[in-house]
């Protein structure tokens, strides 16, 4: 168990003891709509790449097992564009930086060359957080090793449905359609923990600001996509999504907590191996390991062996996610309408760098802490469509102007002008809304879904 406690180390803690300037990775996904109403078309979204890549000079970095491009990077910057499960879950992915202008003018370039390419065809790219043509798309799986697991790993829900005491949802394939706004920013080991524990306790303001994932059928959320991480296979074990049940109070327990995930997957030959998800601290101590592999034409169980290289196959999708690079990625924030696309970026940087300030004002908070509910509950809570009668609204309103005003001399002490990608927000706390209570709101008083998926297209 020793050779495990110092592998873990060595992948998640050891990267973070590394000094350097506050680097940052903004990762986009946007769902790609056929205006018509129509299913999108493989063909098509092929096609737009392909003149992507020609267009930019971007160098193939993946291909799906029928040789279509599915990844492709600037080799200069770093920026990439793939797809997210599938084909109409587009990601921009735009290279490792410490300004988020120059960024943002990246992302704007490659976004503004894909609408024209998309617009020919009667589609475009717009910043939802759920793709509004859900119901009519094929929501079917890359074809690769990794997105034909993932998929048969999500659907393998009904062979736990009654043995948890747990209810799965109906949409194993929801990561064909939701789509997400994701930041990784430098942690210190000597922040690693305040920085999970204070963040954490941000979770249920950020469900406020950014909530752009309405379902029709959850009705009560406007942000539906981490019910559906939470309730799917991902959540069989919560410990490896979500929020972080307890405050940690040291590295130590950080370890302890990641050896308290679970591992559903590995590689054998090339081919990936799903199988019922079992803790970290469990599997390693396992003789044997039975699961489900693709041949080519069909699912057969295979035995394995766990190795220790298995570590690298743990997927978690923490709000607060540390991964092997040193970084944290912040995961809970929907896509946002894209003129305000780096306002999740935005607030994240600015707060690491007040974070002292955030955690006294956090662990200080009478707003909506100290009314029996725990921050998990609470993040639930806050994200659908009718506040806890607890919370006074006003007292809501000058807390989350607390947090901007940290955030903005966060971003003001960096000196990069990049403080008015806050603006935005600062107008949905005055008015206690976000994309989706826009959305609702103003298609009750007679706009049109169609309405809001080209405004929220607009760069």
């Amino acid at each position: 168990m020793k050779e495990l406690d110092s592998a873990i180390y060595d992948k998640y803690i050891k990267p973070t003891e590394k000094k350097r300037e506050l680097s940052i990775g903004v990762e986009i996904e946007m769902p790609i709509v056929d205006l018509s109403g129509e299913p999108v078309e493989i063909e098509t979204v092929l096609e737009v790449s392909e003149n992507f890549r020609k267009h930019f000079g971007f160098t193939v970095q993946g291909r799906d097992d029928d040789g279509n491009i599915n990844s492709i990077s600037d080799n200069t910057n770093g920026d990439n564009l793939s797809f997210d499960c599938c084909y109409s879950n587009l990601e921009l992915s735009m290279g490792i930086g410490s300004d988020l202008c120059e960024i943002h003018k990246r992302f704007k370039k490659l976004y503004t060359f894909l609408q024209g390419e998309f617009a020919k065809h009667g589609y475009t790219l717009t910043g939802m957080g759920i793709n509004p043509n859900y119901a009519v798309n094929y929501n079917k799986p890359v074809p690769n090793e990794r997105y034909r697991m993932l998929y048969h790993y999500l659907h393998s829900y009904r062979k736990y449905q009654f043995e948890l005491d747990r209810r799965f949802h109906e949409f194993p394939e929801f990561g064909t359609f939701t789509s997400a706004s994701q930041v990784q920013l430098d942690v210190d080991k000597d922040l690693l923990i305040d920085t999970i524990n204070t963040f954490g306790l941000l979770e249920p303001y950020k469900s406020l600001l950014f909530a752009n994932s309405y379902l029709p059928e959850y009705p009560d959320y406007l942000c539906v996509r981490n019910m559906l991480w939470e309730r799917s296979m991902q959540g069989f074990n919560p410990h490896n999504v979500g929020m972080f049940s307890q405050k940690l109070g040291s590295i130590e327990e950080l370890l302890e907590y990641i050896k308290s995930q679970s591992i559903y997957c590995t590689m054998r030959d090339g081919k990936y191996i799903d199988f019922r998800p079992v803790s970290v601290g469990e599997f390693f101590s396992c003789d044997k390991v039975r699961g489900e592999e693709f041949d080519g034409e069909k699912y057969k169980t295979v035995e394995f062996t766990p190795e220790k290289n298995d570590l690298q196959y743990l997927r978690t999708f923490k709000f607060e996610d540390l991964t092997f690079r040193g970084t944290i990625e912040y995961r809970s924030s929907c896509c946002q309408p894209i003129k305000d696309v780096m306002s999740v970026s935005a607030l994240h940087t600015g707060l690491v760098g007040k974070l002292s300030e955030l955690k006294a004002l956090l662990e200080a908070d009478k707003v909506i802490y100290g009314h029996g509910y725990s921050p998990l509950e609470l993040q639930d809570m806050l994200s659908k469509t009718k506040l806890p009668d607890f919370i006074d609204t006003k007292s809501l309103k000058e807390q989350l102007i607390n947090i901007l005003d940290l955030a903005k001399a966060g971003l003001e002490a960096r000196g990069k002008n990049e403080e008015h990608y806050l603006d935005v927000l600062f107008d949905r706390a005055h008015s206690l809304t976000n994309p989706a209570k826009q959305m609702l709101d103003g298609i009750k008083s007679g706009k049109t879904l169609k309405d809001y998926i080209t405004e929220y297209s607009l760069v």
